[in-house]
């Protein structure tokens, strides 16, 4: 990592914030494009941290249960000014989304049908694309120089793409630990690759798993919406589309975790909320938020439901990524393990790959004239490296222009 000395650590976090902060107003299309996000800004223009470093962080975000790209813009935030770097990562990553469904689930959505916000909006998924394939070739060839380890990447990705299971990722990677501790690739990571050590593991272990036994016993109120939030984010694999149908499943059944005196959201504001989720920046997770707000009685406040909902289903997730990063960077230091770690990389080109194709690319590439402007985006990327807010600033005035 680089750090500058001159900063202090204060200043670093705030850094932190920062940066975190703008790619919360402006990371469009869901965890895979996050991965992008956080790679061209974190990595590549920041360095930050190392590319073997992210692609362990990425391995490890798909197979810990929670929040896949918040897992991984915690863990920079702790790599970059420890845990209240990590606070304030997640905090500034994850505030604007929120901000905007409490909002949505108050006021509805007014803004939706405009062509003018749609067409802004589509054209960041178009750039969310770029940003997403800039991230495969460059870890491609950071990971994939081998034949052996190309083959794996391009298996994982067909793998997750023809695979109906939700588990698809954490079969592939289980998949390259095998085949890494068997084929002993001759190149592997060194130790002083490896993630950096976390303090105090055990303890952030401990409390995931005794909130997560504390929650079968809240079953009203706004401490039984926080226990079953706080369940979801603890059983989900497989990032934000995964947690959105299993938070429906709660809150169309209200009586099963709140007692009935509160609000029940109906369907067809459920999908709103569904929707709105994968089209506003940040987070997935922030589906929470709307559906806190939503069931909120009218004599409480909208906001504190609405947090308590958030950091329920994110903070399992957060906890565990930090303990697991220790237990990752003790192990290390066996050349096994990190045999295992090469081909963990390789599936981790192979998960982007195919998130790129979908939902990323089938979501996002509608027509020609779509592929001929991400095409042109990304070689603009790859030859000429602008900042990320020149990328955003001129993909939204391309949406505008071809919403006249």
């Amino acid at each position: 990592m680089m750090v500058d000395k001159n900063l202090s650590y204060f200043k670093r976090v705030a850094e932190v914030f920062v940066s975190f902060l703008l790619l919360g107003f402006t990371s469009f299309g869901g965890p895979a494009a996050h991965l992008g996000y956080f790679n061209q800004t974190f990595i590549k223009r920041k360095q930050w941290a190392s590319e073997t470093q992210y692609a362990q962080w990425v391995a490890l975000s798909q197979i810990v249960p929670g929040p896949g790209s918040s897992q991984v813009g915690f863990a920079l935030g702790y790599h970059r000014a420890g845990l209240l770097g990590a606070v304030a990562a997640f905090i500034a990553f994850t505030l604007p989304s929120f901000v905007v469904m409490v909002l949505l689930a108050r006021f509805g959505n007014h803004w939706q049908g405009n062509v003018f916000f749609d067409g802004s909006v589509h054209a960041l998924k178009l750039l969310a694309v770029v940003v997403v394939a800039d991230a495969c070739i460059s870890m491609w060839r950071s990971f994939c120089q081998s034949k052996m380890m190309a083959g794996l990447a391009l298996f994982s990705a067909a793998f997750i793409i023809l695979s109906p299971s939700g588990f698809a990722s954490l079969t592939v990677l289980l998949i390259a630990v095998f085949f890494g501790m068997l084929a002993r690739p001759s190149i592997v990571p060194t130790a002083s690759e490896s993630l950096p050590k976390v303090r105090f593991a055990w303890c952030f272990f401990i409390i995931a798993v005794v909130g997560f036994v504390v929650s079968f016993f809240l079953d009203s109120g706004l401490s039984g919406l926080f226990a079953n939030f706080y369940r979801a984010g603890a059983l989900v694999f497989g990032g934000g589309h995964v947690v959105l149908p299993m938070l429906s499943a709660f809150v169309l059944t209200p009586e099963s975790y709140v007692d009935p005196t509160l609000a029940v959201i109906g369907e067809s504001n459920l999908l709103l909320g569904y929707a709105a989720a994968q089209a506003v920046p940040g987070p997935m997770f922030t589906m929470a938020s709307f559906l806190g707000a939503s069931v909120t009685p009218k004599s409480d406040n909208i906001w504190l439901w609405a947090g308590v909902a958030t950091l329920a289903v994110f903070l399992s997730g957060l906890l565990l990524m930090l303990s697991a990063q220790a237990a990752w960077q003790r192990l290390s230091h066996y050349v096994l393990f990190r045999s295992a770690v090469a081909s963990l990389n390789a599936a981790v080109v192979g998960i982007l790959l195919a998130a790129l194709y979908y939902p990323i690319g089938t979501s996002s590439l509608l027509g020609w004239m779509d592929v001929a402007i991400t095409g042109f985006g990304l070689a603009w990327l790859i030859y000429r490296r602008p900042s990320i807010f020149s990328l955003i600033i001129v993909f939204i005035i391309v949406g505008l222009i071809r919403s006249l």
